[in-house]
């Protein structure tokens, strides 16, 4: 047993406070949806939540899920296969998954989908345009394989729409009007009718006085609030129990199996019989320091991460305690994150880096990755460069006056809509740097301006001709996706040319780990000698992940966490 979280023998005449056949730990997308699956197959089931807040990371994800050969790509009659997505998820993974995992994961993922469209109120509607993260690898595909949550209407949820969690001010329009991953993607690119959309998303958010009165989140709500608020909705339709504020302390265990856990609830111990089985899915241990410095790749802080505070890796340690394997605890959900001065969170940069007119080096001022590249690996790029240059960590991202004046960055609104001098005073030299010359710029922040201006030259060179030489940016469907439609001949390149010229400090962050319980493709979390611990499943980022080192595309953490939580339901259910 290790981290100091033991397992706890029943006395032979134990006293539960509560029992259920199911308890469920944590209250993120694929939690609920393993509550709801246990209801629907005769299980009574509780979910127990150590934040006072539900929703977990998924409330402030996108909400989408990765799911190819779904049913919305059937009917549109899209390209995909079986045989396509295993090729692209076998050479995606690397050898570092079992296959069992990957076959189950595409066997149950479309069928869990259309579960949850059919019996809960959750919608969705697939992306056509939305490519695959590795365009270049066998079996992927352009588009369809990422669902988007329709909106949900938040007075749906009555009063327990104050207990969600809140999406990231970086997903919503001046930090308040909500758009869905399609709407967001015809604003940032300004593609045709981008006008018109932001102001009617504008007028239907202020002209909505009723609720105003109530509240100034957007009752529309989309993306990661729209999937936790839907299935919030259908678990309250089920009466199926949520306790929040009641962290999980440890599993209790009988000669054979795990049969319960302890908890803590209002300061009192409880603790809680689970006659079918317990499952794990409360995120990962991003916010552990210690963990972090005992298994990331170095340097790292727990302050570089964008997931709630309350992501620390307590269902591993239990998991652990009661003898399990963890796996891939040196990868996460790697994402470029910058520095908010007066906010809780870092801010991470999904989808900036796509747009044309802005550049990431190193201290020396070189290019180190494609910055339209997945989020995950430009952290990725970031230690590999680090690895080789001593240059890295932090990296920077540097644009101009006009990139600047027509893109958002962070958290800052493009230039035509909140300008420099609006900006917070603190928020100069910390947020953002800003030099009237490269020198000026690159003396700031400590970056060698020989190397800066000779790397600004180049992208100029490619942005006339439309050819990054060194890394591609902008040559594949995934980074065109978010690039501005408007900008030949690649939408991604646009010169650096003009004054004043800003820069923003990145850090290697994340939206989650990776590494956690080992499970097999049941759910079931594994012992070090391949046995599965009976009663104990797992899911979400407290279980190693099925994608591996990799991210094959969005919704690629949350389609595994729904999935198998379905599939776990199932199986302890014994169907």
């Amino acid at each position: 047993m290790s981290n100091g979280m033991k397992a706890v023998a029943p006395p032979g005449d134990a006293h539960w406070d509560h029992e259920f056949d199911v308890v469920v730990v944590g209250s993120g997308a694929g939690g609920f949806t393993a509550a709801i699956a246990a209801h629907d197959l005769g299980q009574s089931v509780a979910v127990i939540e150590k934040s006072d807040l539900y929703g977990g990371t998924s409330a402030i994800s996108g909400g989408g899920v990765w799911v190819p050969c779904n049913h919305l790509l059937v009917a549109a009659r899209a390209d995909d296969s079986h045989d396509d997505a295993l090729t692209y998820l076998r050479a995606a993974t690397r050898g570092m998954v079992a296959e069992a995992r990957l076959l189950a994961y595409l066997e149950h993922a479309p069928r869990m989908v259309s579960y949850l469209e059919e019996k809960t109120c959750l919608k969705y509607r697939a992306m056509p345009q939305y490519s695959d993260y590795y365009p270049a690898l066998p079996g992927a595909k352009p588009g369809y394989r990422t669902l988007d949550p329709l909106p949900f209407n938040a007075a749906r949820l009555g009063d327990e729409f104050a207990r969600m969690r809140p999406p990231q001010p970086g997903t919503l329009i001046g930090g308040r009007v909500a758009m869905t991953a399609g709407e967001a993607r015809v604003i940032l690119c300004k593609d045709r009718g981008w006008i018109a959309l932001f102001m009617r998303r504008m007028a239907r958010y202020w002209f909505d006085l009723p609720w105003r009165f109530r509240s100034k989140r957007d009752r529309r709500l989309t993306l990661g609030s729209s999937l936790v608020g839907s299935l919030r909705r259908s678990m309250i339709d089920r009466t199926i129990p949520l306790w929040l504020n009641t962290p999980l302390e440890s599993l209790v265990t009988d000669a054979r199996r795990v049969v319960g856990v302890v908890a803590t609830q209002n300061g009192k111990t409880v603790r809680i019989a689970a006659r079918r089985g317990v499952i794990l899915a409360a995120g990962g241990f991003e916010h552990n320091q210690a963990m972090r410095d005992e298994y990331l790749p170095k340097p790292t802080r727990a302050e570089w991460t964008v997931t709630p505070s309350s992501n620390t890796g307590d269902a591993i340690r239990a998991g652990q305690g009661v003898g399990a394997q963890v796996a891939l605890m040196d990868h996460a959900w790697w994402a470029p994150t910058v520095f908010v001065m007066g906010r809780e969170k870092r801010r991470a940069l999904f989808v900036e880096r796509n747009l044309p007119g802005c550049v990431m080096v190193n201290r020396l001022g070189n290019r180190f990755v494609d910055e339209a590249a997945p989020y995950s690996e430009i952290v990725y790029a970031m230690y590999a460069d680090n690895e080789k240059s001593n240059a890295n960590m932090p990296a920077w991202l540097i644009f101009d006056a006009e990139f600047r004046r027509k893109y958002p960055c962070g958290p800052l609104l493009p230039a035509m809509v909140r300008s420099d001098k609006s900006l917070p005073a603190t928020w100069a030299s910390t947020v953002y740097f800003r030099g009237e010359t490269l020198d000026a710029l690159a003396s700031q922040i400590e970056v060698d301006a020989k190397g800066l201006r000779a790397t600004i030259e180049r992208m100029n060179q490619y942005a006339a001709s439309g050819d990054d030489k060194e890394f591609g940016k902008g040559s594949n469907n995934f980074d065109r996706y978010y690039g501005d439609v408007n900008v030949k001949p690649n939408p991604c390149l646009a010169p650096i040319a003009k004054p004043p010229f800003y820069a923003m400090r990145i850090d290697p962050g994340d939206i989650g780990t990776k590494g956690g319980l080992l499970t097999d493709e049941y759910a079931r979390v594994l012992r070090d000698d391949g046995q599965a611990i009976p009663g104990l499943y797992a899911t979400g980022n407290t279980s190693a992940a099925v994608m591996g080192p990799s991210y094959p595309g969005a919704g690629s953490t949350l389609g595994p966490a729904m999935t198998f939580g379905y599939i776990a339901a199932h199986h302890l259910a014994g169907v």
